[in-house]
């Protein structure tokens, strides 16, 4: 845990990170069935070969939306807009989250495959909308999904991110690799989903936790001792 003393910039991926991977499905559980009906309606399909679809493109292109681009030449942010339209009303406050955000001496910023009216709905529910120094999203990186290095780089030119000062904790393994191969330290939230585990037995991950805040509370008392 020493390792992470220097470090000047903390990057969090959203979805089953910022927030406890127990309310992943019911974020994606709506996320998916919108993806679902946009497909049927845009390309006149049954909701079945809807699903198909969805599912063949997220396993082929990492995100369903990427598939979609190439094969469809579906408009993204009408598709984002639509499937993002979803009820938080599940997502509570998060004080101790909150707090430990609080005390890190670092910026911080969220790196998501989503939107950032995505990333900006679920930091709000979670009562930490202010504590973010910027939102690095799937427009921003040229529709480009993690866990391609490309807009890792993108990231790391526009907010100026030194990658040897910096974290990147992420819930799904994978998505990790980049950011070590650029010289930042990884960290892994440990979880037993398919897609969140595959290559979790890795040299790109430096370390792995099982909570979020709690990670960031060593963090803060190793700085404060």
């Amino acid at each position: 845990m020493k390792d992470f003393n220097n470090i000047k910039n903390f990057i969090f991926d959203l979805d089953g990170s910022i927030y406890s991977l127990s309310l992943l499905p019911k974020v994606f559980g709506q996320v998916s069935k919108r993806m679902g009906e946009f497909i049927s309606q845009k390309l006149n399909v049954d909701l079945k070969k809807a699903k198909e679809l969805q599912t063949d493109y997220f396993h082929r292109y990492n995100t369903s939306l990427n598939g979609l681009m190439m094969h469809h030449d579906i408009e993204p942010k009408e598709f984002l807009k639509y499937v993002h339209n979803i009820n938080l009303d599940f997502l509570k406050k998060d004080v101790v989250l909150r707090e430990e955000l609080l005390k890190l001496n670092a910026k911080k910023y969220i790196y998501t495959n989503g939107s950032v009216e995505h990333a900006e709905q679920i930091i709000k529910s979670l009562g930490i909308e202010d504590l973010f120094d910027n939102i690095f999203d799937i427009e921003l990186a040229n529709y480009v999904p993690k866990p391609s290095i490309d807009p890792f780089k993108r990231m790391i030119k526009k907010f100026n991110i030194d990658p040897k000062e910096t974290v990147f904790i992420e819930d799904i393994a994978i998505n990790l690799e980049p950011a070590k191969k650029l010289g930042m330290k990884t960290v892994w939230i440990e979880n037993t989903e398919y897609w969140g585990k595959r290559n979790s037995d890795k040299n790109f991950i430096d370390l792995k936790i099982k909570n979020l805040s709690s990670f960031l509370k060593e963090i803060n008392i190793l700085k404060v001792a």
